[in-house]
C-alpha cells in the first residue's frame, strides 16, 4: 500500500484548516529542529552587528529551501487564510528559517493572492520583520511579488518612507528591486531615494542605494544623472551600492564630490 501524505494524514485527523495549520506547524519546527547545526547558527552571527536581532536553527539556505519546497508541496490543500495563519505563526518564532518558510509559502499562493495582502504584508513587516536578513527576503520576494502582479500597490510603498521603523523605511526600496532591474517603477525609485536620501541609518542608505543599482541596468543615464545631481549630498555608503555596475568611469566621476 502506498504511504500516505503528510497531508492526507492530517486531512484524516483533523478537517479544520486553522488547525491543521497548526499542526504543520510543529512538523516544520521539528524538521528544521532535527537538521539544525550549532556551528552553522554561530558562524551566521557575523553577518549581523553586535545587539542586532538574530535567531536562527542554523541552517544552510539550501536546506530551508528543500523544507519550504516540501510544505509548499504538502500545503496545497490548506485554505488561503489556513495557509497565512500558518505564515503568521512561523513569522511570530522570530526565527531567520520560520521566517523564510513563511516568506515561501506566502509566495506560493499565486493566483490566490489579491491586492488586499498587501496590508496584511505591511503589518507583518511592521510587527515581525527584525533585521536585514528578514526585510530583504519578505520585501525583495513576497511583497515584490506581490507588486508586480499588482502594479497599482506600487505607489503604496512611497508611504512606507515616512515610518519610524528602520526597516519598512528600508523594505519602500528593497520590494521595487526586482522590477527595478526590468525597467520598472522608475520614477518611484526615484522619489522613494530621494524621500530616503539622507537619512541617518546606513541599512536604509544601502536599501535605496541597491534599489538604484538595480534601475542602472535598464536606465543606467538616468541613474547616473540621478546620482551626480545629489552626490554633495548623498551619503557615499548609498552612492557606491547606486553606482557599483557601471562602467569605471562614470564610478570616478560620481565619487568625486568636487
Amino acid at each position: 500500500m502506498k504511504k500516505k501524505s503528510r497531508y492526507q494524514l492530517l486531512m484524516e485527523e483533523a478537517p479544520d484548516g486553522q488547525y491543521r495549520a497548526k499542526k504543520y506547524l510543529n512538523l516544520i519546527r521539528n524538521d528544521l529542529k532535527a537538521a539544525a547545526d550549532p556551528a552553522i547558527a554561530e558562524s551566521s552571527k557575523r553577518f549581523f552587528k553586535k545587539g542586532e536581532h538574530f535567531l536562527c536553527y542554523g541552517l544552510k539556505n539550501a536546506e530551508v529551501n528543500r523544507i519550504a519546497k516540501q510544505y509548499g508541496a504538502d500545503t496545497k490543500g490548506l485554505s488561503k487564510s489556513g495557509i497565512l495563519a500558518l505564515c503568521e505563526a512561523l513569522w511570530q518564532s522570530g526565527y531567520q528559517e520560520e521566517a523564510g518558510i513563511a516568506c515561501a509559502l506566502a509566495e506560493r499562493l499565486g493566483s490566490a493572492s489579491t491586492p488586499d495582502d498587501f496590508d496584511m504584508y505591511a503589518a507583518w513587516a511592521n510587527r515581525y520583520v527584525l533585521n536585514w536578513a528578514m526585510c530583504d527576503t519578505f520585501c525583495k520576494h513576497t511583497v515584490g511579488d506581490l507588486v508586480m502582479k499588482y502594479p497599482e500597490l506600487a505607489e503604496r510603498l512611497f508611504d512606507w518612507t515616512r515610518s519610524e521603523n528602520r526597516w519598512i523605511k528600508r523594505g519602500s526600496a528593497v520590494t521595487l528591486i526586482a522590477p527595478a532591474s526590468r525597467g520598472l517603477f522608475l520614477p518611484l525609485v526615484f522619489r522613494i531615494a530621494d524621500a530616503l536620501l539622507q537619512d541617518a541609518d546606513d541599512m536604509v542608505q544601502k536599501g535605496y542605494g541597491w534599489a538604484l543599482k538595480a534601475a542602472s541596468k535598464a536606465h543606467e543615464q538616468e541613474v547616473f544623472d540621478f546620482v551626480m545631481a545629489r552626490r554633495a549630498i548623498m551619503p557615499r555608503t548609498a552612492l557606491r551600492y547606486a553606482i557599483e555596475k557601471m562602467p569605471l568611469e562614470k564610478r570616478k566621476l560620481a565619487m568625486n564630490k568636487g
